[in-house]
């Protein structure tokens, strides 16, 4: 069974009032919109953290590539443009 818990924060009006705007447009209610957004917030940031600590393990194993090899990649991401 999920619960559902009352939080309350301090935000500035003109949010509240895009906020209820959006959400007027969409035809939802201002708390289906916020648990939208906090919910794509902490996937975001959950999965930041995942690639952060990939990157942390690997560099502790010594996974690391060689200077020339970055140089070359990042060439081909400017020639890509």
């Amino acid at each position: 069974m999920d619960t559902h818990r009352t939080i309350s924060f301090r935000i500035p009006a003109k949010k509240v009032d895009s906020l209820d705007e959006l959400a007027s447009e969409m035809d939802r209610d201002r708390s289906y919109l916020l648990n939208e957004a906090v919910e794509y917030y902490l996937e975001l940031n959950r999965y930041q953290l995942g690639l952060i600590e990939k990157g942390i393990a690997a560099a502790k194993a010594g996974d690391f590539l060689e200077h020339s090899k970055v140089r070359k990649m990042i060439g081909k991401m400017g020639r890509a443009k």
